[in-house]
């Protein structure tokens, strides 16, 4: 998107000029999901598709924000002193909320701001529209305070916004890699630890095409907590006789071994799920940089089928895009990437074959669904920054 667009818009709506713009990304990740509250890796990167804004300073403590992405709501407007989640589902909350914690952290914001804000992720499809909200506000404040405010301070104040200004319990794996991420490098996260290494995506004749469904889904209304609580229920079970902090401390024998501590048919299988989806992540970052791309797309393939079968987190529509992506030809792996009840899955896709795929999978899609998928190729982006 072009700078002097956002200026422009931002004109149009607010009537004074603009005096910086600002880009963050979303993110997918290509394996270890729901494995970031668990204590185990995740292998995400940050991606072309984000949010864009165009910022002014003001002289008073009022914020104003508006969002192209959703005019009917208007310009929405807050103080400093007023931030509170009025239980809407209104976008402002991402910002109240950060503002909100970055001042808990110590950092004294002392003027308000207007921003004109316009995304080109699709909406509630599980590209981390919410981080990347969280993220580029992060940014904006830290630059127009001139605070030093360390990225992965950031993220931290992102994930507290998430858990207890919006009310989901997600782990720190989204907002770690819109802020963290780099251009061509996928991020290898520890999630217990924060250590994490980037490792250099080289796909050759491949692309990742992410495929949305186009069904909404919103994370504080689906199961997302539930099975965060299952997890946890199962690893007090496990630890009435093993000393570990995590599911993720367990490789697949290990866990194999001591099931019998949980004794519950659906315990075991959510932890299975984050046990064996932690050892893939590490084989799957292994695979990438001895450029064995077959074996990253088995174990992209394996994942997905522990997301449906153990944690039961896909649904109709992921399945049905991720099966007809195993059938054509030129793919490597397909899953479904993010929170899952809808949203979005990604394949690895020869890029000769790119046309072909979009048509055949849209085809067998809209044919099973009734309505059509989108598809996007993924670039991958750097993280938060300001424009001009």
């Amino acid at each position: 998107m072009k700078t002097a667009t956002l200026r422009h818009d931002f004109t149009e709506i607010f009537h004074t000029p603009a005096q910086h713009t600002y880009f963050a990304p979303g993110r997918i990740n290509l394996i270890g999901e729901y494995t970031d509250f668990n204590g185990g890796h995740v292998f995400p990167c940050a991606i072309s598709l984000g949010t864009y804004a165009a910022v002014a300073g003001r002289d008073d403590q009022t914020i104003r924000l508006y969002s192209a992405n959703f005019p009917d709501a208007g310009i929405l407007e807050f103080t400093l002193d007023d931030l509170v989640n009025e239980n809407t589902s209104d976008w402002d909350n991402y910002a109240k909320g950060m503002v909100k914690f970055i001042q808990a952290h110590g950092y004294t914001i002392k003027h308000g701001f207007d921003a004109y804000l316009q995304g080109d992720l699709p909406n509630a499809a599980g590209l981390s529209s919410s981080a990347s909200i969280e993220m580029l506000f992060g940014e904006i404040l830290n630059d127009l305070n001139d605070f030093d405010i360390d990225p992965i301070e950031r993220v931290k104040i992102g994930v507290e916004t998430e858990n207890k200004f919006i009310g989901v319990q997600s782990g720190i794996m989204d907002q770690f890699a819109v802020q963290m991420g780099q251009a061509e490098q996928a991020v290898l996260l520890d999630t217990n630890t924060l250590d994490y290494e980037l490792i250099p995506i080289k796909l050759g004749n491949y692309v990742i095409v992410i495929m949305n469904t186009n069904k909404r889904r919103a994370l504080t209304d689906s199961k997302y907590n539930e099975r965060r609580s299952q997890c946890e229920a199962a690893l007090a079970k496990l630890q009435t006789n093993l000393a570990i902090n995590s599911l993720g401390d367990l490789n697949n024998e290990q866990f194999d071994e001591n099931t019998y501590l949980i004794d519950d048919e659906t315990l075991i299988k959510r932890a299975r799920h984050a046990v064996s989806e932690n050892q893939r992540t590490l084989l799957a970052a292994a695979a990438l940089q001895d450029n064995d791309l077959e074996t990253f797309g088995k174990l992209v393939n394996a994942s997905h089928i522990s997301l449906k079968y153990d944690f039961e987190v896909s649904g109709k529509e992921l399945d049905t895009l991720v099966a007809s992506a195993w059938q054509q030809p030129g793919v490597l792996g397909a899953r479904m990437t993010g929170a899952g009840f809808g949203g979005c899955a990604i394949a690895i896709v020869a890029k000769d074959q790119l046309d072909d795929f979009e048509h055949n999978v849209g085809t067998a899609y809209r044919t099973a669904i009734g309505y059509d998928a989108d598809f996007y190729v993924a670039e991958i982006a750097d993280g938060p920054k300001r424009l001009d």
